[in-house]
């Protein structure tokens, strides 16, 4: 497994991963301008249509940014770099490639289809699985005893949960500031899991994804100057997912079970819901609509930065719950 230089103990504070946040937070802040000014030099921007709350065009490589800037610091923090870490590289690659295309489908007017993003993403999920990154089992609650689950089943659940997590944050990107906010929120609460576990790999993990996602806030936040995009949405939830099943998966009691999904909780319990309804309707579930909470509350009435924080506010007291049964749990 890959680590930060040192190693961390069960309850410490682990300062040292800090450095990686501020150092990734400045790249991404700083590489930004730059990635708006070629978008609209390229014309890769997301052009107002009906469905769209813009009404001039918004560059899109707002993901590009994001993927450099948490990519410079992997290579720079992380120690070795081994087969799991290019494992991780080139399938991170792969989920801004094919979410970079579909981007570029946007600025054409276009939809990119579902079925060759969805296979890119399974691709890239098999292959950190392949790596090493596995939910292999379950503590039974009752003996206390270690279930390993056949071959056949990790593989399923490690796929299903990678791919289920890029997807839902991918779907949350509907408003300004949001997917962005989301993963912040997440990601800091798996880091919190990490340092109380003693993780050290996933707290790197963590820390450069907050680092990311804060420094792309900047310029995502309402009114947004620059989008993400599917290549931004796409990259972090791969993220998100590794870092879970990296940390607190790797224990698999209950409680360690629990914290990443309740970290995740809003864009996986809205987006279930989601899918349902579509499902229930006899239609494709990844049909656009207006059906996710965002949507919902923009039609109630709310402004996006009112939504943005109302989401925020439920996703700090998922992230705050899965925290104190950790806790309660050490």
């Amino acid at each position: 497994m890959y680590c930060f230089k040192g190693d961390i103990r069960e309850g410490s504070t682990f300062d040292g991963v800090y450095y990686p946040l501020f150092f990734v937070f400045f790249i991404v802040f700083m590489s930004i301008p730059l990635l708006e000014k070629l978008a609209v030099k390229w014309n890769f921007v997301d052009k107002p249509t009906e469905r769209k709350k813009h009404k001039h065009p918004i560059p899109l490589l707002g993901g590009v940014g994001i993927f450099l800037g948490f990519m410079i610091g992997y290579l720079v923090f992380v120690r070795p770099i081994n087969y799991q870490s290019l494992a991780i590289i080139i399938a991170s690659v792969l989920v801004l490639g094919i979410g970079l295309i579909d981007d570029w489908y946007k600025t054409l007017g276009k939809e990119f289809p579902a079925l060759p993003r969805l296979m890119v993403h399974i691709l890239a999920a098999w292959m950190v699985f392949s790596a090493g990154i596995v939910f292999y089992g379950f503590t039974n609650p009752f003996t206390q005893q270690y279930i390993v689950l056949p071959y056949i089943i990790q593989l399923i659940l490690s796929i299903m949960w990678i791919v289920g997590v890029t997807t839902v944050i991918n779907w949350s990107d509907g408003i300004d500031g949001l997917a962005g906010i989301l993963s912040a929120i997440a990601g800091a609460t798996l880091y919190v899991a990490a340092l109380a576990k003693g993780q050290s790999d996933s707290a790197l993990l963590s820390a450069l994804l907050v680092g990311a996602s804060l420094g792309f806030l900047r310029y995502n936040r309402h009114p947004a100057r620059i989008f993400m995009g599917d290549s931004g949405a796409n990259f972090l939830g791969f993220i998100l997912a590794i870092v879970a099943l990296s940390g607190a998966f790797k224990q698999a009691t209950l409680v360690s079970l629990s914290i990443p999904v309740l970290a995740l909780g809003v864009p996986i319990f809205d987006n279930l819901i989601v899918v349902l309804k579509r499902f229930s309707r006899g239609e494709s579930i990844y049909k656009a609509d207006a059906t996710q909470i965002h949507h919902r509350l923009i039609s109630s009435g709310l402004n996006p930065k009112q939504t943005v924080a109302f989401i925020s506010l439920m996703s700090v007291c998922f992230s705050l719950l899965s925290i104190i049964i950790l806790l309660l749990n050490i």
